[in-house]
Parts: C-alpha cells; structure tokens; sequence
C-alpha cells in the first residue's frame, strides 16, 4: 500500500475521487439508481468535467436531499475548482448527514491540508478530522498515517511514531513510513533506532524527495547532520536535489563542519527564482566561519538591498565589519540596526561598544545603559557600561558599575583591571595594586593587567620588578601599546641602551592605531552572543 502525502495537489484530487467510490453505497441503503448516478457523477469527476458534474449534482440533491454521497462529491467538485470555503462546507454537512463517513472525513483532511497556505488553523483541524476517524475505526491505515505526518510536523516524536506502528507492517516499511519512523527517533534523540531506519530507508528504491523532506522534519532538530547527508547524497545519486533540499544538505555540510562544501551547496541551492534573504544571510555566515570576510559583506550588502529595513542584516554587517577592524563602518551599520529596532538589546550594546570609539566616548553610555535596561540581569551590561565611563574618564561613574561588575564570576576578572586602572589614574597605589592583582589571580596571562601592574612598579620605581611584569605582558602580545609605552619609559629613566630602538617600535604602533583596535577588540568580547 503507497499512503497518499499531504502535499502534492494533484494526488490529492485523484484521492478525492477514489476515497468516494469506496462509499457509493452510503448507510442510507440507497436504490439502484441512486448508485448509478453517483457512478455517472464520478465518472465526468475523472474526465475532468467539472462543469457538467456539478449540473447532475445540482439536479441530484433535489432528488436526494439528505444523501451525503452527494454531498461528498460536491466537495470533490469544489475542491478541484480550488473552492476551498465551499468544499469544507460540502465534505461537512456530508459528515453531519453520516458522522462516521469515512470517505469525506479523509477527503476533508485531506483538503485542510492542501490549504494550509491559505488557513493557519487548517493542518490543526486535518489532525482533528483524522483522529475523529480512528475514535470508530482505530486501524484506518490512511487516517493513521496522515496522523504521524501531521503529530511530527508539530514536533510530537512520539506521539508520532505510536501511529506508525499502528500500520499495517508491509505499509510501516515503506519509504514513507521509514521517513517518519527516521524523524521520530531523531527527534528523540535515539541514535541507535535512527541510524537503523536511515540506512532501511537510504536503500528503498522508492525513496524519493518527499521522504526525505519529512525525514528532515526530525533529522533537524534532532542534530543529526551526518544522516542529513548520508541521506541527501544518496539520494542525489539517483537524482538532481531540488533548492529546497540542496539548501538542507548545505547547511548539513556547515554543521559538521564542511565549510567549502556548505557553501558551494548554498551557492547552488541560491537560483535566482529561490534566492531570498535568508539564503545570503546563510551564506554570509558561512563566509565568515571561512574567514572570508569580504565575500561576508558581500553576500550581507546583496541581502541589504533586498530588505534595507531589516535590522538584522545591519547588525551582522556590522559584526563583520568589526571581523575587518572597520569600526566606522560598523558603527554606521549598528545605527542603522538600531534605528530599525531601538528595543533590541544587542543592537545597543553593540551600538555602544562602537560609540566608545568616537571623539566624545561619552557617546556610548546610553545605548548601554538602554541595555541594562533592557536586560538587567545580564552581568555583561554592568561591565560594558562601566567600560564607558572609564574611556569617557568619568572615573565617579565607571566605580560602581565596575564594582558591581566584580562581584559577579563571569565579569569580575575585567572589572578588577578596570577599577586597577582607575586607581593608577587617580594614584591610589595600594588598591590599584590589590585590583589588578586579583585580575591577574584569575588570569596569569591577562596582558593589560601585568602591563599595568608594570606601570605600578615604575611608579614606585622598582624596575627590576616592573621590566619583569612589561615584558610578560609584551610575550603575550608583543603590539600591546600600554606594554610598549612602558617598556619606552622605563628604557628612558634607566638610560638604556635600547631607548631608541623602542622608540621606533612604539612609533609603529601607533601608526597602527594599536591601542583603540585592542581596546575595541576586549570590549566587544563581552558582548552578548546572538546567531544572526
């Protein structure tokens, strides 16, 4: 037995009729005649006349005012038509004539399906009329079936795979049953039982593009990228993948980490009739994953000019921009995400992180303050806010953001060096040291802290101890500016040999800009972290 999909229009038609001429001798013990006219009707159904059925129907319920065979395929007619309104009103006043009709109950189902385009509530109200059926008849193959599509369309794996099981068991290892069986266990996470029916349904020569598309209905959500493509590949073996199926296997590539693969899979999957914005923007993060960052934007500007209202593509173009040390360009985007949604709080956050780089930093601090309002709970906030102050030198300010900052695990370690680098700032030595000594607890390798724990040193004049906190701080990161303005000033207080040479090098870096790339980079470190 082949069960009948939910999908495809035409097969739906032919199922309208043949469900009917199971049914032509309805309850009602109608007469001879009666049953030749359905017949007849039937029969201009298949040959396409729908004008001329409609007439005998017309005629036939003066004649028969109550028989819902009539009804039924009234609802047959109008559905072909593509009347949805009026063949959900014909299939059920055939139901209410006979509540336990079956052929309309089916075609009924069978038509909320095909609608579900066009009615929210349809794939719902399907499930209800096929479980209506099973109440009197629990072993309907055809109600049970569309039951388990249905149930794993809306993530019910178990529910689901209960009604497979009540199929007949030639029918439960068909492709389509497979299918489903394959989703269920992967939606439940039974790798063992999934990684079975995969391979029971990758060798069915009748496996086709349906099964696999409802296959992946559990396959997805269960993380299963190495059956995704087991199954796709097989099947693009005996056929050419449609976009719909080249993007599901690309984005498979991408999840176990196949990246050139992902994207070519992507790249052919984006035909001019397919290519949406999602389909760049998919392409665009694996670009990024690949460090491609210029072909990034170039997919994200593509996707802009698409939807230039679009909040998110601005705030991932400017998220690559930062990928390319573009700052300015990345605050242009962040303003423009924000703009389109001031309530979304990555978007000021990042909005912020950029504006801390603008001649007045100041400009930074209520995009994160919108952000802790935002969400007051996250640590992150605190600390980024805190940050702002300390660039803005609102020293008054950042203390205690920064001291709320430090209580917390996940921030404490960056907001110990912050409120150590006020403290040098304003010379109160004794707690700068302590702060940025618990920094440095936490973190041995924190580089801005041993560089200004260096500083401290040359405060107090103990060079020895200072030369020793610069230079692990330059073995961490040898274009570290404070670390090697420092190590410069140290040179020159002890009359060093080396002045010049460093002289030179701290020339370089700040040619570079060094000191508000690294600066920006530890900001935005603690941003939150959103999949575009």
């Amino acid at each position: 037995m082949r069960l009948r999909r939910p999908i495809p229009a035409v097969l739906t038609l032919l199922f309208l009729c043949v469900v009917q001429s199971g049914v032509v001798h309805s309850h009602q013990g109608g007469t001879g005649d009666r049953d030749q006219e359905i017949l007849r009707i039937q029969q201009l159904i298949q040959d396409r006349n729908l004008a001329g059925a409609r007439l005998r129907l017309t005629e036939a319920a003066k004649k028969y005012p109550a028989d819902a065979g009539f009804d039924n395929l009234m609802g047959v007619v109008d559905a072909q038509e593509g009347k949805y309104t009026e063949a959900e009103s014909s299939f059920s006043r055939a139901l209410r004539r006979e509540p336990k009709f079956t052929g309309a109950s089916l075609n009924l189902g069978r038509l909320y399906q095909e609608n579900s385009g066009v009615d929210p509530q349809a794939r719902r109200k399907a499930l209800d009329v096929y479980l209506g059926v099973l109440v009197y008849e629990p072993n309907n193959a055809e109600a049970n079936y569309q039951s388990a599509a249905l149930l794993l369309n809306q993530g019910k794996f178990r529910e689901s795979l209960d009604h497979v099981s009540r199929l007949p068991q030639e029918t439960q290892t068909s492709a389509q049953a497979l299918s489903i069986l394959c989703a269920g266990y992967a939606g439940l996470g039974l790798r063992k039982e999934s990684d079975f029916v995969a391979t029971r349904l990758l060798s069915d020569p009748n496996l086709s593009e349906a099964d696999a598309q409802q296959a992946l209905l559990g396959l997805r959500p269960g993380k299963r990228d190495d059956l995704i493509i087991s199954l796709l590949e097989g099947l693009q073996n005996r056929q050419p993948l449609s976009p719909g199926l080249l993007r599901s296997l690309g984005l498979a590539y991408e999840g176990m980490g196949r990246l050139e693969e992902a994207r070519a899979m992507l790249e052919r999957s984006a035909t001019p009739e397919s290519l949406t914005v999602g389909s760049l923007v998919e392409l665009a993060r694996v670009a990024r994953k690949q460090h491609d960052y210029k072909g990034s934007l170039g997919f994200l500007a593509h996707a802009r000019d698409l939807d230039p209202n679009n909040a998110g593509i601005h705030y991932y173009f400017g998220l690559v921009c930062l990928d390319l040390n573009l700052v300015a360009e990345a605050r242009n985007s962040f303003e423009k995400a924000v703009q389109f949604d001031p309530e979304n709080p990555d978007y000021n956050y990042a909005m912020g992180a950029a504006s801390t780089f603008r001649h007045d930093p100041g400009e930074a601090v209520p995009y994160f303050e919108k952000y802790l309002k935002l969400r007051p709970r996250d640590p992150r906030g605190k600390l980024a806010l805190g940050t702002a102050f300390f660039r803005a030198k609102d020293y008054d300010s950042a203390v205690p953001h920064l001291k709320e900052a430090a209580m917390i695990p996940e921030t404490a370690t960056t907001a110990h060096y912050y409120l150590g680098a006020i403290a040098m700032q304003e010379r109160l030595l004794d707690e700068a040291r302590s702060e940025l000594e618990l920094a440095l607890k936490s973190k041995p390798d924190y580089a801005d802290a041993l560089a200004e724990l260096g500083q401290y040193y040359l405060i107090q004049k103990d060079y020895s101890e200072a030369e020793k906190q610069i230079r692990r701080a330059l073995e961490i990161n040898p274009d570290h500016y404070s670390a090697n303005f420092y190590l410069l000033t140290l040179y020159a207080r002890t009359r060093d040999a080396r002045q010049d040479e460093q002289a030179k090098r701290f020339e370089e870096l700040k040619k570079l800009l060094a000191e508000k790339t690294q600066e920006f980079l530890r900001i935005v470190e603690v941003r939150p972290i959103e999949t575009p």
